[in-house]
């Protein structure tokens, strides 16, 4: 995962970014934003805390639609075959980048029908277990599973994303079996595992440390490549003497092919003016442990094109297939 390099470079050319202002008549009415997932997770989270600003910026209403359904493929397609007009945008999770190995028939090409706007930015997977488990690290967890095959189970928001993927490359390479239950959403799964119905959980630190915060869920693992300030006795897969692997989910803007480049330009400095508002960016940083990227157009789609190669040939080894 190379996130930082990435957001690195894509953030650069963001220092001659124009300011929101008027282009042509957009926007003409209210704006809908996709998420192709259950409400309650990060990405919904994510499009709700960005919603306020937006609709301020633009001066139009700012929908947030939930459509959930075969890994965000349901509400990517809606996105990909809606008029590209700026009423309708895609904002999703980082299963976006393997729908193509994930499913393999998909009703929309995933670089051809969509145009990327904006890497938001990105949070490390946390793995975590109710607090009253009896799981204090990802090691007592890995134990359990070795002395009691496919008995310890662990929830994920989805197949097919990134943290579903670390874990079967993790449980792989300790030599254990786990039951994998995937979710239409992060808040179903966290909701499961407040109440203790799975083991344990793998989500952003975005989707998870609030809960963390509230000692409804005790964190084992982080996949970053270094422990997170919220998380400072959380220790990373190097600390914990695994083999090297990092996860790290990510949120991104699409439009619909097509899309005119002065709307994606307006839409886009919204978009960085939005997030780098104190307000938010400090829950975005502070509250849901995220690292903004706010990157170009061009850098989204050298990153989604990365995050392909590489994700894409972890679904396929492992033949996962959509919930």
């Amino acid at each position: 995962m190379t996130l930082t390099r990435r957001a690195t470079l894509a953030a650069l050319p963001l220092l001659a970014a124009p300011p929101a202002r008027a282009q042509g008549t957009w926007p003409t009415g209210a704006v809908r934003i996709v998420v192709p997932f259950a409400p309650g997770g990060s990405t919904d989270a994510v499009a709700r805390l960005a919603a306020g600003g937006l609709q301020a910026r633009l001066g139009v209403p700012i929908v947030v639609e939930n459509r959930s359904g075969a890994a965000g493929s349901l509400g990517t397609d809606a996105v990909a075959k809606a008029r590209p007009d700026g009423q309708t945008w895609l904002l999703t999770f980082d299963s976006h980048a393997t729908l193509p190995a994930l499913l393999g028939n998909l009703p929309f090409n995933l670089t051809r029908d969509l145009d990327p706007v904006m890497l938001i930015g990105g949070a490390p997977y946390v793995v975590a277990t109710q607090a009253a488990k009896p799981y204090r690290n990802i090691r007592d967890v890995l134990a359990a599973a070795r002395a009691r095959p496919d008995a310890v189970s662990y929830g994920s928001t989805g197949n097919g994303t990134n943290g579903h993927l670390a874990m079967i490359l993790m449980t792989d390479r300790a030599g254990v079996k786990m039951t994998h239950l995937p979710y239409r959403g992060g808040g179903l799964a966290v909701n499961d595992a407040v109440a203790g119905h799975i083991d344990c959980m793998i989500g952003s630190a975005a989707l998870i440390a609030p809960h963390i915060a509230g000692g409804t869920l005790r964190p084992l693992l982080q996949l970053g490549p270094r422990r997170l300030p919220g998380l400072p006795d959380t220790a990373t897969v190097a600390e914990s003497g695994l083999p090297p692997l990092e996860a790290v989910a990510w949120w991104g803007v699409f439009a619909p092919a097509g899309t005119p480049a002065p709307v994606v330009a307006r839409f886009h400095a919204a978009l960085v003016e939005t997030f780098n508002d104190e307000r938010i960016r400090g829950v975005m940083e502070n509250t849901q442990a995220a690292s903004l990227v706010l990157g170009t157009p061009d850098g989204l789609r050298m990153f989604l094109d990365e995050q392909i190669g590489i994700w894409g040939q972890v679904v396929r080894d492992n033949r996962v297939r959509a919930d």
